[in-house]
């Protein structure tokens, strides 16, 4: 069993679309693939001048990006078991439409890269200089597993009432 925590930068609108219960169950889905157990993660959904802030301010980069994960690692006890705090993932929704129009392809699916993508740094992984590039296939070890993981959930879609 995973816990996940989702939550939203304050006032910051939400898409229509947007159902935490769906992305809940999306990510448990996406650890349970990777075979994590026990694990506590929260992602906040936020527009670009806060994950831009975050970027200034934690990483020394001066722009808005998509994803940043926060890895945490400590371990924890409660009334329901341990749990493997593995960390914080912030997500620009602004920037979604945008990478999916770069990498031509659905906001829904780009959602669940990025979801992918920011699970598997808070595990340990890390791709160094490589990016997803339009029409390029990942040399990268964890970049071919997260375009493994998202071909496996293609018909997942958590952009639907």
């Amino acid at each position: 069993m995973n816990r996940i925590l989702i939550s939203a930068q304050e006032d910051f609108t939400l898409p229509e679309w947007f159902s935490d219960s769906k992305i809940e169950a999306y990510v448990k889905s996406v650890l349970e693939k990777l075979n994590y157990d026990g694990e506590e993660i929260s992602i906040l959904f936020c527009n670009d001048d806060y994950i831009h802030e975050l970027n200034k301010n934690y990483r020394d980069i001066d722009s808005a990006t998509d994803i940043l994960s926060f890895e945490n690692g400590e371990k924890y006890t409660d009334d329901e078991g341990e749990w493997l705090s593995a960390g914080d993932i912030a997500l620009s929704l602004e920037t979604l439409p945008k990478n999916a129009e770069y990498f031509g392809v659905s906001e829904n699916e780009e959602l669940k890269r990025l979801l992918i993508h920011g699970i598997l740094h808070l595990n340990g992984y890390d791709h160094g200089e490589e990016h997803i590039e339009p029409g390029v296939e990942p040399a990268d070890e964890m970049l071919i597993l997260q375009e493994k993981i998202l071909k496996e959930f293609s018909d997942v879609n958590l952009l639907s009432n």
